[in-house]
């Protein structure tokens, strides 16, 4: 069996199953974006016809699979991927009359205040959302009692409680690393502006295993994912994770 091969995978992601491994590893932007968000949707209440933002919608995957699975209308937002590029995808996957793309920077959304009823976020929020203002800014968007939803790499314990990046860890993304935070600094960082309820927040089950099991897919198509495969080898879960956490808008 390839590595690819195990990334098919249906007694842990039936849905995501569905999707060709050298499809989703063709939109390659980090770990599995399909396995985390059909792991996040187990906590979301994502109905058919609602109106999702996937913020950070990288080349699409996600917002594919949103459309398809969950029957919702998907505005794909990224900033790294142009609106043309996403929309090739989405129109070649044939989800194009539901699901637009745009191309915006997460502090500068081009879109109406409470017109969402959700907002996903799929190992992107990292780069932009661990500022004590950007919570109150994105649930502006939200309707009232409109769900938001993040995947994000985790951490089993705080960098500022261990006081360094761990070697294995610098080595790899260096000062990166400082935004990759706990289940439980997350809750803290959302609650405590009593704008949303967490209905969830935790650390997902084996998460740095698939990770190294996508790394390991990864590089068989190319060399340059060695040392994320060291990285993750080396931690073998004491750190490393991912964080997945939900809330409601009050």
């Amino acid at each position: 069996m390839t590595a690819l091969d195990r990334l098919v995978r249906p007694d842990r992601y039936p849905l995501s199953s569905r999707y060709d491994p050298a499809w989703v590893l063709s939109l390659d932007m980090g770990p599995h974006p399909l396995w985390l968000l059909e792991d996040l949707a187990h906590d979301l209440d994502l109905r058919p016809g609602m109106r999702v933002l996937d913020l950070g919608s990288g080349k699409g995957a996600t917002s594919v699979f949103l459309a398809r699975e969950f029957g919702v209308e998907v505005v794909a937002s990224d900033w790294w991927v142009g609106a043309e590029q996403a929309g090739a995808v989405f129109a070649e996957a044939g989800v194009a009359d539901r699901v637009t793309a745009v191309h915006a920077e997460a502090h500068q959304l081009p879109f109406e205040e409470e017109s969402f009823d959700a907002i996903v976020s799929i190992d992107a929020f990292e780069y932009f959302g661990t500022a004590d203002s950007y919570l109150p800014y994105l649930v502006r968007f939200l309707r009232p009692g409109g769900r938001l939803g993040v995947a994000t790499p985790g951490m089993t314990r705080e960098i500022r409680e261990l006081g360094a990046i761990p070697p294995h860890i610098k080595e790899v993304v260096g000062w990166e690393a400082i935004a990759w935070h706990t289940p439980d600094w997350w809750r803290f960082q959302w609650e405590i502006t009593e704008l949303v309820t967490v209905t969830s927040a935790r650390l997902q089950a084996d998460g740095w295993r698939d990770w190294l099991l996508w790394t390991q897919a990864c590089a068989e198509r190319e060399p340059g994912s060695q040392p994320v495969l060291d990285m993750l080898e080396k931690d073998a879960g004491e750190l490393l994770g991912f964080t997945l956490i939900t809330a409601r808008k009050n």
